[in-house]
């Protein structure tokens, strides 16, 4: 991206996929790099480039790191005809999420959109007939998922009937200590969720830190349940039933 900018053509700025890497979505990327421009301009083509024409009212520009990219929202709605509603999902959850500092404390002004900014862009004009699902996706998305595989258990979970569970929650003590912050948090029935990547594993600070929070949990009464990737993914996941069981121990009926 940053070699082709030296030279791509006046007015045009990165779009789609690419727009999205640079973000720092979650997203698969084919190779070439998506540029556009906006009409009436001719779609800018060269070898390793994917030129595209876009309507004025379908989209807006920002600068991010330097480079010129469609805005996060804009991006976000031109990748509808792009991807698969899953994956739509879980670059909204990306885009609207609110970063924590290494002190767990959240910085609203550093997410990159908000809801409502991806529901403008979705309202923004007449768009592609490929692209009807994106108001049903926009539905779904919400604030407080960090990663494709919180995404996927939610929505896994959303499917199967389960509570309703809050986000990326601080978990206090009775003096108002911070205990821990958790990705899935069932308040009315005492079961935190927490979903681990490898980095759990192999970094002895995280490891070290995570034990500390779980025995806090514990002895406030919380049943903590830890997944990863092979409890939510693959032909039979069984991450929703473990949880469900979970829930049932503490007075879930569903």
């Amino acid at each position: 991206m940053r070699a082709y900018a030296t030279v791509m053509p006046e007015e045009s700025f990165f779009c789609g996929r690419t727009a999205a890497v640079a973000y720092d979505a979650w997203i698969n990327h084919p190779g070439d790099l998506e540029v556009a421009v906006f009409s009436p301009r001719r779609a800018p083509r060269a070898a390793g480039v994917r030129g595209r024409k876009v309507a004025p009212h379908l989209a807006a520009t920002t600068t991010h790191e330097g480079l010129l990219l469609s805005t996060p929202a804009s991006t976000w709605a031109m990748l509808a005809r792009d991807v698969t509603p899953r994956e739509l999902i879980a670059i909204g959850d990306a885009f609207v999420q609110i970063p924590r500092d290494e002190y767990g404390r959240r910085h609203p002004d550093q997410a990159l959109a908000t809801i409502s900014d991806l529901r403008a862009a979705a309202d923004a004009g007449p768009r592609p007939r490929s692209t009807a699902h994106i108001g049903a996706v926009l539905d779904l998305i919400r604030v407080g998922s960090s990663s494709p595989l919180e995404t996927d258990f939610r929505l896994d979970a959303e499917a199967a009937g389960l509570p309703t569970p809050e986000l990326d929650l601080e978990i206090r003590g009775p003096s108002g200590e911070l205990l821990g912050i958790s990705e899935f948090v069932f308040r009315q029935y005492r079961v935190v969720v927490e979903v681990e990547g490898d980095h759990h594993r192999t970094e002895r600070r995280q490891w070290l830190r995570d034990m500390e929070k779980y025995h806090a949990y514990a002895a406030a009464g919380l049943e903590v349940v830890r997944l990863t990737s092979a409890h939510i993914r693959g032909r039979h996941p069984p991450a929703v039933s473990i949880v469900m069981s979970a829930l049932r121990r503490h007075g879930w009926d569903g």
